[in-house]
């Protein structure tokens, strides 16, 4: 999809014939591959998230020595991306629409033999790619969805067909007509699935990651009655089964595995049963959070690890309780090891290459959290406490049960509230949508510090800022150990517009408008 805003006349030169060769049902199921987008949003995302200080006491960044990227500092410093390779803004709106056009494409083979039942499961994955994408592209380059802005802010523009015209103008819409058309491609395509049609289901749509992104859709597509926060968790339950705590992943066992390719590919191995959807994608991301040199300026560092993620303190204990907390380390960095890169030679005598990273972009451990949000959102505590008790003995080794006194200790009124020179892992909330203060409030400090810790370096941490108008900083920090003096540089309030990351320069250019900018 990215000739569409690029080149219109590569575009016209090579998709219709694409189109017209689909006349098989296997050449039908072949593309659906492409409908799978090879960049990531990881990286920037979480570079742009409150999970990233800027390390003066550390080895200072310099670019990647092999890609010529400045994505790692312009992310980092929330400015307006220009680095165009992998990992960037600009791969990942090309390779999304790339992937859209390729559902569209399969979808119009299958709309011209009469939408056979027999390609439903195909026409099912088609939708729910198409869906999944612009749901990527609306929340990277969009501000957060709201009930009360939606009908006024930019969306993305949906492309439900192939480009026909030469320099067509595109319209980018609203975000409520852009949730609108997610919503309408998942309710068609979720009851097509067929998970039987898969040799390895979990690197497709499978019923059950259909059902997750459903979940986590709906969750954002908060509406003022509530009514998306049942579907969220009818979703999610349709999943997590009447047992949820069979659902979860062994992190006790992943955590006792040593670093290096085994605790790797046991992280997002296809047979783990929480690992729902798994997505590769050209990355570098494990070169940012990995114990490598590289970005050791702009990282996840000792300071945000010891006072709000890795080594803080939450409702579960100390950090001492978590089953993956000897996989900590690094100087000034912190992380959690969990998808390694996975070099393809594209020619090996020459040593040239693709990095790689394989993700699992739905998974249970996030799934449980998401439902407990929305259980608390709706004023459902029991259940979202035992949510979190699931939570809890899956990723820690404290067992037992959560209640309010817990969440009361740990994120009540006798907890600060976050400043960037003493922090903690409250942080003050201005969503636009009601969260009542007390009890439903500290369950939801409760998901989020959760959730924090649990997708760490997977992007989510950036969604939630977003959606829940988390006021961050960016702040220097000297020390290797956190231990130093911290400055802040830059602040990003609630509304600011460089929530909504700026289009790719090309896509400006050639007529879409751009994100404001103060």
């Amino acid at each position: 999809m990215a000739a569409t805003f690029s080149s219109c006349d590569d575009y016209l030169d090579v998709l219709p014939d694409n189109r017209a060769e689909l006349d098989t049902d296997g050449k039908i199921t072949e593309l659906l591959v492409s409908a799978y987008p090879l960049t990531s949003y990881v990286m920037t995302a979480e570079l742009f998230s409150d999970n990233t200080d800027h390390c003066t006491g550390s080895t200072s960044y310099t670019a990647f020595n092999n890609s010529g990227t400045t994505l790692h500092e312009e992310a980092s410093n929330w400015q307006d991306i220009n680095d165009k390779y992998q990992d960037s803004p600009t791969a990942l709106w090309e390779h999304c629409y790339k992937s859209i056009a390729a559902a569209n494409n399969v979808l119009i083979a299958i709309g011209e033999q009469g939408n056979p039942q027999r390609l439903n499961a195909q026409r099912g994955e088609a939708l729910l790619c198409r869906a999944y994408c612009h749901f990527v592209l609306g929340n990277i380059f969009c501000m957060p969805y709201s009930s009360k802005t939606c009908r006024q802010a930019m969306g993305v523009p949906y492309m439900r067909t192939t480009e026909t015209t030469v320099s067509p103008v595109y319209d980018r819409g609203t975000m409520a007509e852009l949730y609108q058309n997610i919503a309408a491609d998942i309710e068609e395509g979720l009851p097509l699935i067929d998970d039987n049609i898969y040799q390895v289901p979990k690197y497709h749509f499978n019923l059950r990651a259909a059902c997750a992104f459903a979940a986590r859709f709906y969750l954002y597509y908060m509406q003022d009655d509530g009514s998306n926060l049942d579907k969220c968790i009818q979703y999610a339950t349709r999943v997590l089964t009447s047992q949820p705590s069979e659902m979860m992943r062994d992190w006790q066992t992943l955590g006792s595995i040593a670093l290096g390719a085994a605790s790797y590919n046991t992280f997002i191995s296809a047979g783990e049963k929480a690992n729902l959807l798994i997505m590769t994608a050209n990355s570098y991301w494990e070169w940012i959070y990995g114990p490598t040199a590289v970005g050791k300026g702009y990282c996840h560092d000792t300071k945000i690890s010891m006072t709000e993620t890795l080594q803080s303190t939450g409702f579960w204990g100390s950090q001492n309780t978590y089953f993956k907390a000897g996989q900590m380390q690094g100087s000034p960095k912190s992380y959690m090891l969990k998808m390694g890169q996975y070099f393809e030679y594209t020619d090996i005598v020459a040593g040239k290459g693709v990095p790689r990273m394989l993700m699992p972009v739905f998974t249970t451990d996030a799934l449980i959290l998401d439902r407990a949000e929305a259980y608390a959102l709706k004023g459902d505590y029991a259940r979202a406490y035992a949510d979190l008790s699931v939570w809890m003995n899956a990723f820690t080794s404290n067992k037992g049960t959560v209640d309010a006194a817990q969440l009361n200790t740990a994120y009540g009124s006798q907890k600060a509230y976050y400043t960037p020179t003493e922090p903690t892992p409250k942080k003050r909330l201005n969503p636009d949508f009601t969260v009542a203060a007390g009890e439903q409030e500290n369950l939801i400090h409760a998901v989020l510090h959760a959730r924090r810790v649990t997708c760490l370096h997977e992007g989510l941490r950036w969604f939630d800022v977003k959606r829940y108008g988390i006021e961050i900083y960016r702040r220097h920090v000297d020390g290797t150990l956190g231990d130093g003096n911290i400055a802040v540089y830059d602040t990003m309030p609630k509304d600011d517009p460089r929530r909504a990351i700026q289009l790719p320069p090309f896509v400006i250019t050639a007529g879409i408008t751009a994100n404001p900018r103060r």
